[in-house]
């Protein structure tokens, strides 16, 4: 099950992702996976999520922190 932690990361890739006009194919060929494994981790079906090692990887990519993805300190989980 996806954490309130993971989906926080998930919306906000989704949301980096959309506002670059990136598609799921496009994230894809960033972090050299298949555009399935995108949808599967935008997906609520799917208890698939992005590791630490790709969320670095986004952020070097759309050059911005790691720190951009994840909540705030004082976030409820």
């Amino acid at each position: 099950m996806k954490s309130k932690v993971d989906l926080f990361v998930i919306n906000k890739v989704r949301e980096k992702r959309k506002e670059l006009g990136i598609s799921q194919r496009g994230l894809a060929a960033i972090l050299e996976c298949s555009p399935s494994f995108i949808g599967q981790v935008e997906s609520d079906k799917f208890d698939i999520k992005y590791s630490v090692h790709q969320v670095f990887l986004i952020a070097q990519f759309f050059d911005c922190s790691p720190a951009d993805f994840f909540p705030p300190i004082n976030f409820d989980i």
